[in-house]
């Protein structure tokens, strides 16, 4: 019985490590990714029917993938120790809830997220999701420094500018919310050139203020996440190369291996000189 189960879990785990079985789940995603939009256009019935029929053969498959997964794993400890498999199995329940009823539009909803398997699929992807969850820490000190700058500039600018526009400047909230639209350059030299009417060296506020968020802060976050993505693109290399099984030959010697040949070369030398003697 034993070796029955451990036969069938070696299947499965040759099923789940298959390049053809992964590329044909990745299709599958992009199939149901492309039955969700087109559920948001008029259709006519056969095709909303043939739709249904559709997603229904998609969520069957999806529920098999994941109990392959499951079966082919090391048992469910070690399953879900993955964050990947937990987030893979609450999407796939999700999508097992009857679309009707007053249900339907959590269903819809639910659907939707099933795109989302395609960053548990592709490892390029999950580096990049890894890189940028990591990189949330630090990017969150940068953000509280651009809040302080914010604030900063916003109580001046609601001091000095109050009496121009009270609409724009009125409080420092307002002002910060004003601020935030002169640093995405919507329509911020009008907002300069109305303080600039009033008071001539306004400019100086308008661009120390952007070279600060626009440039300075935007490189900072650009910074953070490029060092995180270069450390997990270095782990997915390491992790690439220890999957490569490398010949006992090609291995390089350890420190211990070099001490004992030098070891071993000291005693040939002296049973060399015990027999010239």
């Amino acid at each position: 019985m034993l070796a029955n189960v451990s036969a069938l879990q070696s299947k499965l785990k040759l099923i789940d490590n298959s390049k053809v079985f992964q590329g044909f789940v990745i299709f599958v995603i992009i199939v149901s990714a492309l039955s969700i939009g087109a559920h948001t256009y008029h259709l006519p019935t056969w095709m909303e029917k043939s739709l249904v029929l559709l997603d229904l053969g998609i969520t069957v498959f999806f529920a098999i993938e994941i109990v392959i997964r499951f079966l082919a794993s090391d048992g469910p400890k070690r399953f879900f120790s993955n964050g990947w498999n937990i987030f893979d199995t609450i999407i796939v329940i999700g999508s097992l809830i009857p679309a009707g009823g007053s249900a339907i539009l959590l269903a819809r909803l639910l659907r939707i997220f099933r795109v989302l398997r395609l960053v548990s699929m592709i490892p390029e992807l999950r580096m990049l999701v890894n890189a940028l969850l990591k990189a949330i820490p630090r990017m969150g000190y940068i953000a509280l420094l651009m809040f302080v700058i914010f604030y900063i500039y916003g109580a001046i600018g609601s001091m000095l500018f109050a009496n121009i526009n009270d609409f724009l400047w009125g409080d420092v909230s307002v002002a910060m919310l004003t601020l935030f639209r002169v640093s995405t350059f919507e329509s911020w030299t009008s907002v300069m050139y109305e303080t600039m009417a009033v008071y001539p060296l306004s400019w100086l506020y308008y661009l120390s203020f952007i070279f600060l968020t626009a440039f300075v802060f935007l490189n900072m976050m650009v910074g953070a996440v490029l060092d995180v993505m270069t450390q997990e693109t270095a782990a997915m290399r390491a992790e690439d190369e220890a999957k490569v099984d490398i010949p006992a030959s090609d291995k390089p010697a350890s420190a211990a291996d070099v001490a004992e040949l030098k070891q071993q070369i000291e005693e040939l030398k002296g049973l060399l000189l015990q027999k010239a003697g």
